[in-house]
């Protein structure tokens, strides 16, 4: 029998990449002759990527962002987050731990997410976490990304595992919708990068902390879906 798949997305749910992502925005924004931004009132938007950043901290500020120089800014986005990674970003507290027992447990571990597949695996070697994954995929992986299921069905095949026996953990209505769309059950953390509270997203469970990711919780969320 094929084993059960855990998969996860990466910003805001395994890893927390704020700091390095609101030192990047800052980057752009000196760039820009932008005033500074002490991330607070970002960091719930960090998981919508640079070009949603660069946007909002222009408009809180009222300044005009036309097409050429948003686009000039998010290369300079770019450079300078790849070029810091991993940075400050660190695992979130549990996250050794949880995975490290779904392996003991028999689970595969795969990674599906809207950063970038080298930035990914980068992010994830830089905090020593890529070992433990079949498959990191990111949003140029495939021709299609969350939330369109594919991203999701895809990367479970990748990772040698069966969507019939998987389970999705994601800190945003992104990757809720895309696991419900795929019919697999999801975990939503809370603590990731969503304005809104997951609970609004009707994940199957939610937890506040790694060590709740236990194996119970997961052969309990398989069950359910087979029934």
């Amino acid at each position: 029998m094929t084993r059960p798949i855990v998969v996860f997305d990466l910003d805001g749910t395994l890893v927390d990449t704020a700091p390095d992502l609101l030192d990047s925005l800052n980057h752009c924004l000196v760039a820009g002759g932008a005033a500074l931004t002490d991330g607070a009132g970002f960091r719930q938007f960090v998981g919508h990527g640079g070009r949603v950043m660069i946007e909002r901290a222009y408009a809180a500020q009222k300044r005009m962002l036309d097409p050429d120089e948003h686009e000039r800014l998010y290369t300079l986005f770019l450079e300078h987050y790849g070029n810091n990674i991993p940075g400050g970003s660190l695992p979130y507290p549990g996250v050794p731990n949880a995975l490290a027992r779904l392996e003991q447990a028999g689970y595969l571990l795969a990674v599906c997410t809207n950063k970038t597949q080298a930035f990914s695996e980068r992010l994830l070697a830089g905090v020593g976490l890529s070992p433990k994954f079949a498959a990191i995929c990111g949003a140029d992986t495939f021709a299609f990304r969350k939330p369109d299921p594919r991203h999701l069905t895809e990367t479970i095949a990748r990772a040698g595992g069966d969507p019939r026996r998987a389970i999705m953990v994601g800190d945003s209505q992104t990757d809720i919708d895309t696991a419900k769309a795929a019919g697999i059950p999801v975990v939503a953390v809370d603590f990731g990068y969503t304005d809104r509270h997951v609970r609004e997203f009707e994940p199957s469970r939610i937890i506040s902390h790694f060590d709740a990711l236990t194996t119970a919780l997961c052969e309990d969320l398989l069950e359910a879906a087979q029934a």
